[in-house]
């Protein structure tokens, strides 16, 4: 039974078929487009792929975005199905004040982690960043309650709001310094030590919360760029919302764990 996950984010899809809908599935194929090419995958790098048994997945930039999704899914026989985040799924519970307005990756990624961070050990409290166009920071305690999360711009809206906002400033090609000492390093610095702020800000409230060393996970394109900005030791984990998406399929296509 192969098992087609889709993560459509606000500047690329990704995908990746799986022998099987499960945590721990072997990968048969993976890829990734831009959004402005989604409508080259059904004669591209779909077109050799087996017909998948069953289909989840996450999207983020909009409906428009999904339906052109389904239109190069038309040349298999499956029904798409996408994430709504819920109440509680796949062991984690939705503290948010109206649990399906909840963004469909930050409760996929989630699960994810919470999933992972059980699998090293004893539950114990646990945060998530997803570091991309839009950072999102997200605190879950040690009995699987997401309790709420930051939203942020991320470094490339950040420098070109400055950009576009201020006179004689350009996006830059700097450097992380400690003391930056020209522009482009100090708006280059500036924008990662906001993110890492705001990303060692939420530990710290998790940790008082909890009276708990929390577990830090990271995922996201630009996640490796901030790992050497970070006061707080972060695992950079790939794929956490494909982890997240198995882990859901578990549970909605009825099968047992391996």
């Amino acid at each position: 039974m192969t098992f087609l996950a889709i993560d459509i984010g606000n500047t690329r899809l990704k995908w990746a078929q799986y022998d099987t809908p499960r945590p721990g599935a072997q990968l048969l194929a993976q890829g990734a487009e831009f959004l402005e090419n989604i409508d080259r995958l059904a004669d591209g790098p779909w077109a050799g792929l087996a017909p998948p048994s069953a289909m989840l997945g996450c999207v983020v930039a909009g409906d428009a975005a999904r339906r052109r999704v389904e239109e190069q899914m038309e040349l298999w026989e499956v029904s798409p199905q996408w994430v709504v985040a819920s109440e509680s799924e796949a062991g984690l519970t939705n503290g948010y004040d109206f649990p399906t307005r909840l963004g469909a990756d930050r409760w996929v990624a989630m699960i994810g982690a919470w999933h992972r961070m059980c699998s090293q050990g004893p539950a114990r409290p646990t945060i998530v960043a997803m570091v991309g166009t839009a950072v999102t920071v997200e605190a879950i305690d040690a009995g699987g309650r997401f309790l709420g999360g930051l939203i942020l711009p991320g470094h490339g809206i950040m420098l070109r709001a400055l950009e576009s906002g201020t006179a004689g400033l350009h996006v830059p090609t700097g450097e992380v310094r400690d003391f930056p000492t020209n522009t482009s390093d100090a708006l280059t610095s500036g924008g990662t030590y906001a993110i890492s702020g705001a990303m060692d800000r939420m530990v710290d409230n998790l940790r008082r919360h909890c009276k708990a060393e929390p577990k830090c996970f990271m995922t996201g394109g630009a996640g490796w760029k901030m790992a050497p900005s970070l006061i707080t030791p972060f695992e950079l984990v790939d794929n956490l919302i494909f982890d997240g998406l198995l882990e859901m399929a578990r549970g909605r296509f009825g099968l047992a764990s391996s």
